[in-house]
């Protein structure tokens, strides 16, 4: 099953969606919203599985699908909670600043609490207030969204409240980064709203490629219509979604529509950094992580950060080569304040 948010409201329009993503139903008659839907799950989900089985079979009303006309599946959410799974990713992000891995690393995920207030819709602009100076990224990761999970819930159970999967740019704004964590309370600034692909998606959609808690297949990355990153995202996993979201949950319990992240897909090349895939590699999911491997290699960086103009685009395809989230295309854009 296949949902998505059409822009309407603060949150959005609930609707099914085809698995071709060419054509959309009204899901409103079961629950307005998204979040709506994941307050009662259980109830819930046996019906707009039933709608989205008439939406196949051509049994019910249609409108075509337009990804520009979507929010983010939950364009506001209670929480949004985002892991570092891959710790390749960290591994080379401390390598390039001389830093050591704690040991710690390979055995806790690392997570970091970040804004769900106002979250992007997948084909709105990166809009930066000021200027390009801060660094500007984008994050290609995978999310997944749970029902309730109980503090202190273990792997196996915490895995089993997944109920919906998408991927998200998790943009970052690189110049900032450094100052907000000197000061030891995280980010903030250094964040803007992140967003996340046109549909959601359930496990069961994904078949064999999802399993033992990891999507084993690649995110592919695009930078100004170049190949930019193919990492697969069930490569290098260190941490799968169950123990990240044990991990979120070990002192507090999670709400329904909760979102959890996995951090920078990242993958490595016969057990060493990856490489461009120009050069034979998979590539890479943020800027940064090139950046990383041309100051270890040459001692500095050569790859600019995102400027006004820069265009990003994320999606996931099946092994049939179709679109199973639908895609991800932001452009960074001056921001120009609303008027008086």
């Amino acid at each position: 099953m296949k949902l998505a948010s059409l822009k309407s409201g603060r949150d959005g329009k609930l609707v099914v969606v085809s698995n071709d993503l060419t054509r959309y139903t009204d899901a409103s008659r079961i629950a307005p919203t998204l979040q709506a839907a994941l307050d009662d799950w259980t109830a819930l989900e046996p019906q707009l599985a039933a709608l989205a089985q008439s939406l196949e079979s051509g049994a019910v009303p249609v409108e075509r699908f337009r990804e520009r006309e979507c929010a983010s599946p939950l364009p506001r959410a209670y929480q949004w909670a985002d892991g570092s799974a891959y710790v390749n990713h960290v591994e080379l992000v401390r390598k390039a600043r001389g830093a050591e891995m704690p040991a710690t690393f390979w055995t806790e995920p690392l997570m970091y609490q970040g804004g769900s207030d106002s979250f992007l819709g997948p084909r709105d602009d990166i809009e930066m207030a000021q200027d390009e100076g801060f660094g500007i990224d984008m994050e290609a990761e995978i999310t997944v969204i749970v029902d309730d999970v109980p503090m202190g819930a273990s792997p196996e159970l915490a895995a089993s409240k997944i109920v919906l999967i998408t991927l998200v740019n998790d943009v970052s704004l690189r110049g900032l980064i450094p100052g907000e964590l000197a000061k030891g309370f995280g980010f903030f600034q250094s964040k803007p709203s992140s967003v996340f692909s046109p549909v959601a998606v359930t496990p069961e959609e994904l078949g064999d490629a999802w399993r033992g808690g990891k999507l084993h297949l690649p995110v592919l990355v695009t930078l100004n219509d170049q190949p930019f990153g193919q990492a697969n995202a069930g490569v290098d996993m260190t941490f799968d979604f169950g123990t990240i979201i044990a991990h979120a949950a070990r002192t507090r319990p999670l709400c329904a529509g909760t979102l959890i992240g996995s951090g920078t897909v990242s993958n490595k090349l016969d057990g060493g950094a990856g490489k461009p895939i120009s050069k034979g590699g998979d590539g890479y999911s943020c800027i940064a992580e090139i950046r990383m491997i041309e100051t270890i290699e040459n001692g500095k960086p050569s790859t600019p950060f995102m400027k006004f103009g820069d265009k990003v685009s994320i999606q996931m395809r099946d092994e049939q080569g179709a679109s199973i989230f639908g895609r991800i295309e932001q452009t960074v854009v001056k921001y120009q304040p609303p008027k008086p």
